[in-house]
């Protein structure tokens, strides 16, 4: 039996200090939740939409709302591939599909993917986008985590990424800068974050705009982010990068986010799983691509002042497998 009924949440949720990156600052974290029910079983999916996309919180919230009918005509997981594009609101829908179909069945989810029974991670934990002492502060309380993400900006970067490696001397260091370098510094903030010892360097030129790193020498790993969404978006990655970084709300849910992993692995990329800052709820389904990543970059609810009743559990920076209380 399908689910018939629909309930969408728009949700603020504090964020600890300030997330800043190359477009900006915020702080607090404003989710999509989508709750599906047939009258005895509840699923739910948690989305963030993202401006860069052209998405409004407003905009997919309504994007959810449009599928009512569609739901209560019996509409699918597999048939909503196809009736709303990738991005944040079909997430949302796919993953609470994806829950309640575990719950139906008394199963987890990896069950029903297919997968093995995931297992705990070491995340990435991340040092905002500010000045080089302020980073050098951030980076010193966290020294003691394993990996440490590191925001760029474009111009003064190498004093950025410097200062961050001497504070935090022991710690793998990858470096996004979020599509802020240019031709005209790349080379020279690629060298400095290999002087620094970083060892993957997420979208550091536009989306649409990144021919270049097809033709130089990639001296540290290049990974594909704002120019990876799902798997129409591989075929035009083609040299420029060596590895893709995938968001559930880039694929637009977890059922592409699995099919794009095996294709990107087949293509020869690595893989690195991303967030946004959110609760748990988002993060849950992300867990289950991780189990193949060479990178995992899921510290999205331990940048928030709080996190959702059921949360996933971080013990430093290791987190682990949703609980069936909070999805799957």
């Amino acid at each position: 039996m399908n689910p018939r009924a629909l309930r969408v949440l728009i949700e603020r949720w504090p964020i600890a200090g300030t997330f800043t990156i190359s477009r900006g600052a915020k702080t607090e974290a404003v989710v999509v939740v989508a709750e599906l029910s047939d009258g005895t079983y509840t699923g739910r999916g948690e989305c963030v939409p993202y401006q860069r996309y052209g998405e409004t919180v407003e905009g997919v919230a309504a994007a959810i709302e449009g599928m009512r009918q569609a739901l209560a005509d019996g509409l699918g997981r597999i048939d909503l591939q196809t009736a709303l594009p990738a991005g944040a609101a079909r997430n949302a829908l796919d993953c609470a599909f994806w829950d309640i179909e575990a719950k139906r069945a008394g199963q987890p989810i990896h069950v029903l993917a297919g997968l093995e029974a995931p297992r705990p991670l070491d995340t990435a934990y991340t040092i905002s986008l500010g000045s080089p002492q302020e980073m050098a502060r951030a980076a010193e309380k966290a020294s003691d985590r394993p990996l440490l993400k590191v925001k760029l900006g474009g111009d003064g970067d190498p004093a950025r990424i410097g200062a961050v490696r001497r504070a935090a001397p022991n710690a793998v260091l990858i470096a996004d800068a979020n599509e802020s370098w240019t031709a005209r510094n790349l080379s020279e903030n690629l060298a400095a974050c290999a002087d620094a010892g970083v060892t993957l360097v997420e979208q550091p030129l536009p989306a649409g705009d990144d021919r270049e790193l097809a033709e130089i020498a990639h001296p540290i790993p290049i990974c594909a982010d704002e120019s990876a969404h799902d798997r129409a978006s591989l075929l035009a990655l083609g040299r420029s990068y060596d590895a893709v970084n995938i968001k559930l709300d880039k694929t637009g849910g977890l059922t592409e986010a699995l099919a794009m992993a095996a294709q990107a692995e087949a293509a020869g990329f690595k893989l690195m799983v991303g967030c946004m800052v959110s609760t748990s709820l988002a993060i849950a389904p992300a867990m289950l691509i991780a189990q193949r990543a060479d990178v995992v970059d899921l510290d999205g609810a331990l940048l928030l002042a709080r996190d959702r009743p059921q949360g996933l559990r971080y013990v430093a920076s290791r987190v682990h497998p949703a609980e069936p209380a909070l999805w799957g």
